[in-house]
């Protein structure tokens, strides 16, 4: 049996491939990539990428030690002998803020926006939807607490869903407070789920001394329904004044630039370094869970880094994800272009020739070329599967005349143009 692919893992093909799906499908990815180009970098974002593997204590401190993903999920990379050292990035934040505090950009001018499209790893259970090896597109902004960024920063992650032609998406919103606040709740829940600490699934029982707000996020059957018969109050109702006020700004922000909302006081994230705005954007389509991405604020994650203070806000979603939505919406993809100019030989001694104004013609226009000499009626039906805009024969006549006999494979038009015409032919006819 012929190798396969690692579990958790998708290739992405080309078009014409057997079997393919809009998420297996290379040029869907390159579409979401550039609609998130678009969005972002039209509200000021700059493009940045990191390297897929950083060191381990930037992921544990970053990403936090009680999450699933330090415990459970990582992938750690083994060299020269040594036993680890190195983790495969399982989001891109955390790199993103290394990248900030190593590079300088404190200087730059502030909101500093920056997003990020690439490959993340996790060792998770594999179900629909959920790889490990995953893509995200990742948007983040340094320098600035007023909650107007973090309004502009949920609207961006809207509009470039909109954009892609989603429309059955949420918003669910709601505020994980400062550090105070969220120290308070987590008093509370250890001296609620304290004593009933033997029904709580083994995870959550290492998390009521870790982070109980972790247990509100936990995917055991029986801890959700004993958060549900304590009536555990919400993060909410422990926000404090300033923390309050922001979180009031922030819908304020939204409700005039009608980005609908749903207010959602269960909402933790998955992640230690979030504090105050935190949201997720759902969708019904993608599986048992929902969740397309989300995000939140993180001001205290550059001093957990050890770096100088640093306020910051972001999200992420992850495009397989997104693609699985947008399946289920029925979002119909852009079709896929053939070549401009398709260039064709009539017999075998001009195969040569045509290659070579092939290559001149790349200069201006996607132009492919037959390998081989063909019949007329064969070209046409070579270039039509191709998908070519025109086609161009070049027989002896042609050859002896310097000039190829170019047809519209679209409106059947016919002329003939000489060889140092093509680039000009080809700039008019691209217009």
């Amino acid at each position: 049996m012929a190798i396969q692919r690692p579990k958790g893992t998708q290739d992405h093909l080309p078009e014409g491939s057997p079997k393919l799906t809009l998420d297996t499908r290379a040029a869907a990815f390159d579409y979401v990539r550039e609609t998130a180009r678009r969005v972002l970098e039209r509200a000021g974002a700059q493009r940045i990428d990191t390297p897929l593997f950083e060191e381990a204590e930037l992921v544990k401190r970053g990403v936090g030690g009680s999450t699933d993903i330090v415990r459970k999920e990582m992938f750690t990379v083994y060299y020269f002998g040594d036993h680890g050292g190195f983790i495969l990035r399982p989001e891109g934040t955390a790199g993103i803020v290394r990248a900030y505090l190593q590079n300088g950009w404190k200087q730059l001018p502030a909101p500093f926006k920056i997003w990020l499209c690439g490959p993340m790893f996790r060792a998770e259970n594999v179900q629909k939807g959920r790889l490990r090896q995953f893509h995200q597109v990742d948007y983040e902004v340094f320098g600035s607490t007023d909650p107007l960024v973090d309004a502009e920063a949920i609207a961006l992650m809207v509009d470039v869903v909109r954009e892609l032609g989603l429309k059955k998406v949420k918003v669910k919103l709601g505020s994980i407070g400062d550090p105070e606040d969220r120290e308070a709740y987590n008093d509370y829940l250890r001296e609620l789920f304290t004593p009933h600490v033997e029904r709580l699934s083994d995870d959550s029982k290492d998390r009521l001394t870790r982070n109980p707000m972790r247990i509100l996020d936990s995917k055991s059957a029986g801890d959700q329904e004993l958060i549900a018969e304590l009536g555990v109050r919400p993060m909410l109702d422990f926000l404090g004044a300033e923390a309050g006020a922001h979180f009031e700004q922030v819908q304020q922000y939204l409700r005039d630039w009608n980005v609908e909302f749903d207010l959602d006081p269960s909402i933790v994230r998955g992640l230690d370094y979030y504090r105050r705005t935190a949201w997720e954007l759902h969708h019904e389509g993608v599986g048992a869970k929902s969740a397309l991405g989300g995000g939140g604020r993180y001001d205290g994650l550059a001093e957990q880094l050890g770096g100088a203070a640093v306020p910051g806000i972001g999200w992420a979603f992850g495009i397989e994800r997104l693609l699985l939505a947008m399946e289920a919406d029925g979002v119909e993809m852009p079709a896929p272009g053939g070549p401009q100019l398709y260039l064709v030989a009539l017999d075998e001694e001009n195969v040569p020739l045509v290659a070579r104004l092939a290559r001149e013609a790349r200069a201006y226009a996607r132009t492919e070329f037959a390998y081989r000499a063909m019949k007329v009626g064969n070209a046409f039906k070579d270039a039509e599967r191709r998908g070519a805009v025109w086609v161009g024969l070049m027989g002896s006549e042609e050859a002896a005349n310097g000039t190829v006999s170019l047809k519209n494979m679209v409106t059947g038009e016919q002329q003939t143009v000489g060889v140092g015409e093509l680039a000009t032919f080809l700039q008019k006819s691209d217009d």
